[in-house]
């Protein structure tokens, strides 16, 4: 147990935070996980829709800081290329 009222506090806020960015990484990887199940299915709309829905969880998980800008960056490139070549 924390002993200064501002390590309580600490405590307190990591925790809450710990929530908010597991639940924001759990929607995050279902979203690319749903992408990439329908670009091997071959359903060229459906996954299409699905990507973009994965590139906004994305940025905004990295605007929330909750991943870097730079991993961002790279799942989403990995998600086009996937989506363009199973054309």
């Amino acid at each position: 147990m924390p002993i200064k009222a501002a390590s309580a506090k600490h405590a307190r806020q990591s925790v809450k935070r710990t929530v908010v960015t597991r639940s924001v990484k759990v929607e995050l990887n279902n979203a690319i996980k749903a992408s990439r199940k329908l670009i091997a299915a071959k359903k060229h709309d459906e996954a299409k829709t699905a990507v973009s829905r994965a590139v906004k969880l994305l940025d905004k998980a990295a605007r929330k800081k909750v991943i870097t800008k730079n991993t961002a960056s790279r799942k989403k490139s990995r998600l086009m290329k996937a989506l363009a070549t199973a054309k």
